[in-house]
């Protein structure tokens, strides 16, 4: 199970490392406009990507199990069902696109719009059900080796397309057609051939009502991730923020968003080794194993986010582009909520608690429109990285004073004390980041030491368990 989760965890790095290195040549022939095209567009398309499957993985997942003997019935007759309703859903997204595509694109809108919907219908929906059963199946590398070299596939032709061809922004859109396709076309073989998965066209409804009256519901919870992570363009957009800024900000986006990818790989390989502990009764050793997490994650986002300013320079070939990195700063930090989100919905789904999730993301979601319709005509699109800012820490912290987990949590996290950490270390970022090289040197040194002594504190603890965080906690904070 570990290295499961550590080649599931692994493999989606692969690219996003690749995609980083190639920016120094991509961001030497695109501008704000380019960005700003490419962001408005796949906010959109983004935002409907829900209602291509109804949500309805879970219900893939649930046959499985409960149904193991005819689970490829069901899958069959979901798979003709999402095959007819992904026509209905590409003529949708075909009226969504023709009016939100920015007038600086407008020379090519009927090419955008060819080249997102076809892959909609090309060769079905094999990609959902082969990746599903790979995974359910415990075959991790038929998915990782796909994952990788699809995504190391998309960087190789945003270089060719951008650098070479000076295609700018359709270079990206060529890239995700091409790159879609080839995707699906794998998973068809195996899935319709090997597997005789073939669709189900003539499906009966009654079993594909069932299915969506389990599905539909997830909906929200589901959507509320778009709120917090794609929502701030869409407004944007509705606000008549011009397409330049909505570039600016997306790149900020994108470079402080990479510490996105390293949580989403933490909550994999931690996930098993949570719910082992839980199964043992260990609340505390779950504690411990989330302090360690907190600790590392602070020192990536805090190390990272000084150094910004050179990463931009470095990596940002772009003026213009190369002087928003105070917003990355920002971002980057706020996913440092991601150990104590961890904390609160990893013990919710162990104790099958899931009907209360969507409470805790969905405020979250909510917020951040909210704010970002109330701040951004007032002081301008850079606020909506503190806006995202806070309803991410609304997402992490929040969740610790819903009933549900307060009536299971056995063990006292002290959020409030890693909620304040952060807040502090993102306001001395803001701070060292225009501090002269030789003093971040010594301070990332210092960073380095201190995390060590952490780590290795929090290991002993999990050892012995003779050192008390209470009395520690008391002695500091509660004079």
């Amino acid at each position: 199970m570990t290295l499961h989760t550590l080649i599931y965890g692994l493999a989606p790095q692969v690219p996003v490392i690749a995609g980083f290195f190639s920016l120094p040549l991509i961001t030497s022939q695109l501008t704000e406009l380019d960005y700003g095209i490419s962001e408005i567009i796949i906010t959109y398309t983004t935002a409907f990507s829900i209602l291509s499957t109804f949500g309805l993985n879970i219900v893939l997942i649930n046959s499985f199990y409960h149904s193991f003997y005819q689970y490829k019935w069901i899958w069959r007759q979901i798979y003709g069902f999402l095959n007819i309703w992904n026509i209905f859903f590409a003529l949708f997204m075909t009226f969504v696109l023709y009016f939100i595509i920015p007038k600086e694109a407008e020379s090519n809108k009927w090419t955008i719009i060819a080249l997102n919907v076809l892959p909609i219908i090309f060769f079905g929906r094999a990609s959902i059900i082969g990746s599903k059963y790979f995974h359910l199946m415990q075959k991790p590398l038929q998915i990782a080796v796909r994952t990788s070299f699809f995504g190391l596939l998309s960087v190789s032709l945003n270089v060719y397309f951008i650098y070479f061809l000076r295609m700018g922004y359709m270079g990206w859109f060529w890239t995700t057609f091409i790159v879609n396709t080839l995707t699906n076309i794998s998973y068809w073989y195996p899935v319709n051939i090997k597997l005789n998965l073939t669709p189900i066209y003539n499906f009966k409804w009654k079993s594909i009502k069932k299915s969506l009256k389990v599905s539909l519901p997830l909906i929200p919870h589901i959507y509320s991730g778009y709120l917090l992570n794609a929502s701030d363009k869409a407004v944007m957009h509705s606000l008549n923020v011009s397409t330049g800024n909505i570039g600016k900000y997306g790149v900020a986006y994108k470079i402080g968003g990479l510490c996105k990818g390293i949580g989403a790989a933490m909550g994999i390989a931690l996930a098993p080794l949570m719910y082992e502990k839980y199964r043992e009764k260990d609340d505390i050793g779950v504690r411990n194993m989330i302090f360690l997490a907190q600790i590392v994650i602070l020192f990536l986002t805090f190390v990272s986010s000084i150094w910004m300013k050179e990463i931009f320079q470095v990596m940002i070939k772009n003026d213009v582009l190369s002087k928003v990195y105070p917003l990355a700063i920002i971002i980057t930090m706020s996913y440092s909520y991601i150990p104590m989100y961890l904390a609160v919905i990893n013990k919710l789904f162990y104790l099958e608690k899931t009907n209360v999730l969507w409470k805790i993301t969905t405020f979250a979601g909510v917020t951040n429109v909210i704010l970002n319709f109330t701040l951004i005509p007032i002081y301008g699109y850079k606020v909506a990285a503190y806006t995202t800012f806070v309803s991410l820490m609304l997402l992490g912290f929040s969740g610790f004073y819903f009933k549900h987990f307060k009536q299971v949590n056995k063990v006292r996290f002290y959020h409030l004390f890693w909620l304040f950490t952060i807040i502090i270390l993102t306001l001395l970022s803001i701070y060292i980041v225009e501090l002269k090289l030789s003093y971040k040197i010594f301070i990332t040194l210092i960073c380095s030491l201190i995390t060590t002594c952490l780590l290795f504190f929090v290991y002993k603890k999990e050892n012995n368990r003779k050192i008390s965080f209470q009395s520690i906690y008391n002695k500091f904070f509660r004079k």
